[in-house]
């Protein structure tokens, strides 16, 4: 029988001019941007410090990918807006992220992958979290006078019957709970963690070890523990205090505490009936819960507006002025947020759909490894840019995912992107102080 499989589509004529379409345009990316992905690595070395630490148990002649290329690739896909496993069976062919995986072949199928990921294991996730913190402490040229470390849980839904899966009556739903800690917009801990726990469940101990290593390297920086009131644990804040650990914690109101804050409570109710506008007082009082070993300086926030009255609480052991303390420093640390966000929404920290327990933390770490790429992007080559501050979704956007035409010989790769791109200049720049 005749084959008559259309190969050129006709579209309608354009100024008299025929249009046609077709799928011989031969080597096209739609990735070019990944080679940024690339510059970023080399320039922090990643990725190859990373491999170092996963073991390989493979027959050593019977190697194709090696670890470095498959984590890479897995890196820079998830980077790239390719968060699944099934997506590298045409992935695996893109020229540009070969390019940036350093090949020029065929790279790891989905179900070498899936292998690799399997593999991991608790001594491997241990590693990987030192990295991070290595990876931190090498971004700065000079000792921090300050670091402020938050700590942040979030969920993670599970939608199969993955190990360490269980329901969670505040998130009414089968989840994880990830434990994040920041540094500003740089990444130190990502904790994956079955959702029957308390929230603050590992925290201290995470935090001790921070402060262990960060000491070390830097014996005269003062830490900050910032984080809501699901961290606000006495014994915590007991640790803080004997080793030199400032912290400003949110605190949960109750009965005891709204009463000792009602009269500025009233007050600022009595001004917005009077006013018709916000208010908002503040005050510190000593307090200690029944179980506390002793009281500690409690910044009360009064404020009252059309939506009624709204009273918070935090527990510090910092001496500055109440509202310098919580609209500078505390409030600061929702900006922590945005960060997990960019994690679960632009860069799939959420597809933890493995069975195994260790490899849905290990893919949560792949997850970071992208993150820390695009923060050093962020922090490195676009800074005093438009897009500065930009999340890691808006630079994959306008820097990662640019169409090119790539030709490839015996000598040179030339990615040939287009000539009405809008951020030609940024791009140029990114990849001049990322050299």
């Amino acid at each position: 029988m005749t084959d008559c499989k259309q190969t050129v589509w006709t579209f309608p004529t354009v100024k008299s001019k025929k249009v046609t379409a077709d799928f011989g345009g031969g080597d096209i990316t739609s990735s070019a941007g990944a080679l940024l992905l690339r510059q970023a690595d080399r320039k922090i070395g990643l990725t190859r410090e990373a491999a170092r630490l996963i073991p390989d148990e493979r027959c050593p002649g019977k190697i194709e990918h090696t670890i470095e290329a498959m984590l890479r690739q897995r890196v820079y896909a998830i980077a790239s807006g390719e968060e699944d496993l099934n997506d590298h069976h045409q992935l695996r062919n893109d020229p540009a992220l070969q390019a940036a995986v350093d090949r020029t072949d065929v790279l790891a199928s989905a179900s070498t992958l899936c292998r690799f990921e399997n593999a991991a294991n608790r001594r491997l996730a241990g590693a990987l979290q030192s990295l991070f913190v290595e990876q931190f402490i090498a971004s700065h040229k000079n000792a921090p006078g300050q670091i402020i470390l938050d700590f942040d849980a979030t969920d993670d839904a599970v939608h199969g019957r993955q190990e360490g899966r269980f329901f969670h009556g505040y998130y009414d739903r089968y989840c994880f709970l990830p434990l994040y800690v920041f540094c500003g917009s740089q990444l130190l801990c990502a904790y994956l963690r079955p959702s029957k726990i308390d929230g603050a469940k590992h925290a201290w101990a995470i935090l001790s070890l921070l402060v262990k290593r960060l000491r070390k390297q830097w014996p005269n920086v003062q830490i900050i523990f910032r984080g809501d009131s699901g961290f606000c644990r006495w014994k915590m804040l007991r640790w803080c205090d004997n080793h030199g650990v400032d912290y400003i914690v949110g605190l949960a109101k109750n009965k005891r505490l709204t009463s000792r804050g009602a009269e500025q409570m009233e007050q600022a109710k009595s001004t917005f009936e009077a006013t018709h506008e916000k208010q908002r007082l503040f005050g510190e009082l000593s307090y200690a819960a029944g179980t506390w070993d002793r009281q500690r300086r409690v910044i009360m926030k009064a404020e009252h507006s059309i939506m009624g009255s709204n009273p918070r609480f935090i527990v510090t052991s910092l001496c500055d002025d109440p509202q310098e303390l919580y609209d500078a420093i505390y409030c600061a640390r929702g900006d922590m947020e945005n960060r997990i966000k960019e994690q679960q929404l632009n860069l799939f920290a959420d597809r933890t759909s493995c069975h195994q327990w260790w490899a849905n933390q290990f893919r949560l770490l792949l997850s970071s490894m992208a993150y820390i790429l695009f923060d050093t992007i962020r922090r490195l080559g676009l800074k005093g840019t438009e897009l500065a501050r930009a999340t890691c979704g808006t630079i994959r956007l306008k820097l990662i995912r640019i169409g090119a035409v790539v030709l490839r010989n015996t000598r040179r790769i030339r990615l040939h992107m287009s000539s009405s791109h809008p951020h030609q200049d940024i791009f140029a720049l990114v990849v001049r102080r990322l050299e």
